[in-house]
């Protein structure tokens, strides 16, 4: 792709974090933007605070609200017109054991950090082969390649989406659409916070390797790279990405690693 300069780009989960220092990095590249996520507010601050807020559009989404994505993607049109890069950006983490953890909570890491994706990629799909043009990004983590105690819905859900997108990659790419898998180690964001707990309230506190990850300024200019790249997949973080290796040549001593680690 090269630059992405003046590009249209799609932001989920742009209230914050990763994403909203997404769309302040991206607005300084000059591109149209729309940003979305479930806090309409939130966002209005973010275009506030961005270089170029006369070119975001804020759409409010609801992963959850699969039904309705199709309307979605029909807004997002309307407002600059074709749209070259989604960057599916938007979930929620887990923190709570398996024996523990409520079956809706399942239900509801599924429903936004697989489902919720894929139903707003596949609404936008279609414009994607008319314009014989389209880059998925998807945000997944580092635990969509390897699991972690406390978290086994949303690496569940992180699987999944490789998955999905991998496939997605083969069968369009005779379509011009590319796929980019990016996954984050520790940054500095509220993830841990927000994260739902076993009967699926929100953990309301940080943890020690959150709050000495990545700055997600940082975190934000590497992913960008990773699209201007094309790359299939990208790893942002520190010496947890060594956990990708450690899974594909030595998987026990991966097990081993993660047991002694004592990370929640």
């Amino acid at each position: 792709m090269g630059s992405i300069s003046r590009k249209t780009v799609w932001v989920t989960g742009a209230s914050s974090g990763i994403g909203r220092k997404l769309a302040e990095e991206l607005s300084r590249h000059s591109c149209n933007l729309i940003i979305s996520s479930r806090k309409e507010e939130e966002l209005h601050a973010v275009k506030k605070g961005c270089s170029n807020p006369q070119s975001i559009f804020v759409l409010p989404l609801d992963l959850k609200n699969h039904d309705g994505m199709k309307e979605l993607v029909q807004q997002a049109h309307e407002a600059f017109g074709p749209i070259d890069i989604l960057i599916n950006n938007a979930g929620v983490s887990q923190r709570s054991l398996i024996n523990q953890t409520d079956f809706s909570v399942y239900k509801d890491l599924m429903d936004i950090n697989y489902l919720g994706t894929v139903a707003l990629s596949k609404a936008i799909l279609p414009y994607f082969i008319e314009n014989k043009s389209g880059h998925f990004v998807t945000v997944t983590s580092l635990m969509g390649k390897f699991g972690s105690p406390y978290r086994s819905g949303y690496c569940a859900a992180k699987h999944a989406l490789h998955g999905f997108f991998d496939v997605m990659r083969m069968e369009h790419e005779k379509d011009g659409v590319k796929v980019t898998m990016v996954c984050p180690g520790f940054v500095q964001t509220n993830v841990a916070r927000n994260a739902l707990t076993a009967d699926g309230a929100p953990q309301m506190e940080d943890d020690i390797a959150t709050q000495n990850g990545l700055l997600p300024e940082v975190a934000a200019k590497k992913i960008i790279k990773a699209i201007e790249k094309e790359k299939f997949e990208a790893y942002v973080g520190r010496g947890e990405i060594k956990g990708i290796y450690l899974k594909r040549f030595f998987p026990k001593l991966l097990h081993k690693v993660v047991l002694k680690s004592q990370v929640r």
